[in-house]
């Protein structure tokens, strides 16, 4: 191989110099950085990527992939207690089992090509969660929380005809950056206060808020925060006399145990499916859902596919397809509510295996579990020296934050010291929500024994003693 040929990359074509320079003269430029111009000379990289040489052979890419995952420090060798929207629930074998099958698994957004009773088990999973959330319609699984939240958001915005909307100051980060990014050239958004104490909406500063411009009132119960928003009913009179809708955010693992939010005046109700049988996946596994009551101002809103089941000409036979297909982007292209592609139609098929296998009451029992053993962390974290759990004077759900305000040390630093023991610690909240000081959230659920919460606590006395 010549010498100006030693930094090919196999998987890379054009990395080829000769072809490089023969793709230019084509386009009549002679230097690639010409194609760059339009790009900032400030947001410009002027260094080489740190990326490894040319790898010749797929062995040697094998090997040199493997290195990298190798660095990893997964869930299975360490216990824990990170969750923020991504939780380590319990996955049945046999729902990997069925969403593995080549009727359902495909090289594209859980979309089969063919149609082996894809559609009848997209309608099975929305049946599902509407007996689960206490709605009517149930939509086919978008990306994740995020982009449900945001399209609920535009819906509300588009049945109202109004601009602004108010969102609980309590959400999530990530999540308020993405509806942010996805809405705010449509309408604008306004956060609503939340009690110091106790975390909740202050109901005050929202019917401050509240005008003829304000389109819904968007808070989460269980909040991002992990506390249970016992004010709902509240919240929602507040968004209805002044002519708003309620949306609200839900994990779906929380309602066998919580009021579906349509029992307090929800609108719309959104969330995101991961915890119902689906894994990780290194922080990926998500798949986002939108609810509301059957009628046709908030049918007619939704972007994203809708099944039904309707009667065929074959008496005592049923077929299952596209409600409304008209009212979507894939049926009128440059007229449609949002633009809908990639959907997470598979994980929606597992949800529906997962629903199916707990039944209401494995639901329940799962959400028993889950507040029995985080009450019991919060008790056992609250004897620690220097410690307050959890941070908020309300009841909690799977999620509290733990305050280290007064231990002297970092959640940093105490994450890394409960790294070295083999426990990832809470999620570090000091950068996202300043205002709470130094604390973290914590996320107990139905896999965390008693033994591993007191090896939790054992572990932070010995830090913090």
């Amino acid at each position: 191989m010549k010498n100006s040929e030693k930094t090919v990359h196999p998987y890379i074509p054009n990395s080829a110099p000769k072809v490089k320079a023969k793709m230019l003269e084509e386009i009549g430029v002679k230097d690639i950085d010409e194609l760059y111009k339009d790009i900032p000379e400030n947001l410009r990289l002027k260094k080489e990527l740190e990326l490894p040489g040319a790898l010749a052979s797929e062995y040697a890419l094998k090997r040199h992939v493997e290195k990298v995952l190798y660095k990893n420090q997964t869930c299975q060798e360490n216990i824990s207690f990170l969750g923020g929207g991504c939780w380590q629930h319990y996955v049945p074998a046999i729902c990997d089992e069925i969403n593995q099958r080549s009727e359902f698994l495909t090289a594209y957004a859980g979309e089969p090509y063919e149609d082996h009773g894809r559609f009848q088990a997209l309608f099975e999973y929305e049946s599902l969660m509407a007996e689960l959330l206490d709605m009517d319609v149930v939509n086919v699984p978008t990306y994740d929380w995020c982009q449900a939240s945001s399209t609920a958001l535009s819906m509300a915005a588009r049945i109202t005809g109004r601009k602004e909307i108010l969102i609980s100051d309590t959400i999530s980060r990530d999540r308020l950056l993405a509806i942010r990014n996805y809405c705010v050239p449509v309408f604008s958004v306004q956060m609503v206060n939340h009690c110091p104490d106790t975390g909740l909406v202050d109901l005050d500063d929202l019917g401050a808020k509240m005008s003829p411009d304000i389109a819904c009132i968007y808070f989460e119960n269980p909040s991002y925060l992990g506390f249970i928003e016992h004010q709902g009913r509240a919240i929602s009179d507040i968004a209805h006399e002044n002519g708003a809708l309620s949306v609200v955010g839900v994990d779906p693992a929380s309602l066998g145990v919580i009021i579906p939010p349509s029992n307090y005046g929800a609108d719309i109700v959104c969330g995101d499916i991961q915890g119902l049988g689906v894994h990780m996946n290194y922080g990926g596994g998500h798949g986002g859902f939108i609810a509301s009551r059957d009628e046709e101002r908030f049918v007619m809103e939704y972007p994203s596919r809708l099944f039904g089941i309707t009667k065929t000409s074959v008496e005592g036979e049923y077929g299952f397809g596209d409600v409304a297909y008209e009212r979507t982007s894939f049926a009128v292209r440059e007229e449609g509510k949002e633009f809908v592609g990639t959907h997470a139609a598979l994980w929606g098929i597992t949800a529906a295996v997962y629903l199916s296998l707990m039944g209401p009451k494995g639901m329940q029992e799962l959400g028993k579990t889950i507040m029995q053993r985080s009450q019991y962390a919060m008790k056992k974290l609250s004897e620690i020296k220097g410690v307050k759990a959890p941070l908020f004077d309300s009841p909690h759900f799977k999620e509290f934050v733990v305050g280290f305000k007064d231990t002297g040390m970092t959640v940093d630093e105490i994450n890394k010291a409960l790294m070295k023991q083999g426990i990832f610690g809470g999620k570090d909240l000091t950068r996202d929500f300043p205002e709470l000081g130094n604390c973290a959230l914590y996320c107990v659920i139905e896999v965390h024994t008693k033994d591993d919460i007191d090896r939790l606590v054992q572990a932070l006395n010995e830090y913090l003693g």
